[in-house]
């Protein structure tokens, strides 16, 4: 009990949640490049949708063994889910895996990394509107509303200096990577829910497993194939499924200790990490500019002006 307590306390830190949010981000950031320049390793063409839900289902099915694994080890116990929990994690895969992903690596293959990580961004704003308005977690704000909207500002402005607002909008490319930032904003309501009830490293790890062995089946189902690839390919897999076991797991202990909006309006800088890391891995400097700096500053308004005053 004791232990829990001081769990809760050091996790509500407003310093705390900070930093660690802004770790999640930053991995989540550079998802964004390493899945297109995955892509190229294994010989995984834009049109190959099959195999990229395959490619996915890989990364997925090892991030939940990883993050299994890790979560035993730290707790010193191995994670099974109690009996009771089997639904919400069904539940919880259908939209943070199944859903999100089948549409964000489909989508992210016909769209830039810069467009995909922008757009993206908006699963912010809908999981502050969902916890609020839907789920009734938490009371809207006048600071909620505002930090929201400085921080979609900042992400319009950031898709304004790509050049390719309006022009080039694919349904399979930008509308698919919308589909995916709707689940993901339901998921993480979901968590919120679900880990008052189960340890949300074992939600987040059988998850993975259950929506990664789904993502396989229906890859190779569907005719996917994945090129012979170098130790280059598999350190890829590894860093991947690296970056979902690690960011999914705190993100959901943070989510459990803390309301919904202070925790996912760090998913604002999302579209900074993604469209900067793809400016440097993808040579997508073009669609970097000026007003890439005042939308970090607008989100990063939006972010202080929904967390003043929250957080201990």
């Amino acid at each position: 009990m004791e232990s829990i307590k001081k769990n809760k306390v050091s996790l509500s830190n407003k310093y705390v949640v900070c930093a660690l949010a802004i770790v999640c981000c930053l991995l989540w950031g550079s998802a964004f490049p390493s899945i297109k320049i995955g892509y190229r390793i294994f010989g995984v063409d834009a049109a190959d949708s099959m195999s990229q839900i395959l490619f996915a289902g890989i990364r997925f099915s090892l991030a939940g063994v990883l993050a299994v694994i890790f979560g035993s080890i730290s707790q010193k116990k191995v994670l099974v889910p109690k009996a009771s929990s089997w639904k919400m994690i069904c539940t919880l895969s259908i939209f943070q895996t199944i859903l999100q992903y089948f549409f964000f690596y489909i989508g992210l293959a016909h769209a830039s990394g810069v467009n995909a990580s922008i757009i993206n961004g908006m699963s912010t704003f809908f999981a502050i509107l969902l916890a609020c308005l839907v789920k009734k977690q938490e009371h809207m704000t006048v600071s909620k509303l505002t930090g929201c909207i400085l921080g979609a500002i900042g992400v319009i402005l950031v898709s304004l200096s790509s050049g390719s607002i309006g022009t080039g909008i694919a349904f399979n490319g930008e509308g698919f990577i919308l589909i995916a930032s709707v689940s993901y904003a339901i998921s993480s309501v979901l968590i919120k829910e679900y880990s008052q009830h189960e340890n949300p490293v074992t939600l987040s790890g059988y998850q993975f497993i259950i929506g990664g062995i789904v993502m396989i089946a229906v890859g190779l189902a569907g005719g996917g194939r994945l090129q012979q690839s170098s130790g280059q390919g598999v350190l890829l897999i590894v860093y991947l499924a690296l970056v979902s076991s690690v960011a999914y797991s705190v993100w959901g202990l943070l989510l459990k200790y803390n309301p919904v909006s202070t925790v996912t309006v760090y998913g604002f800088t999302n579209p900074i990490f993604g469209a900067l890391l793809s400016a440097i891995f993808l040579r997508e400097w073009g669609n970097i500019s000026w007003k890439s700096l005042v939308a970090l500053a607008l989100v990063s308004a939006g972010i202080y002006i929904v967390n003043s005053g929250k957080m201990k």
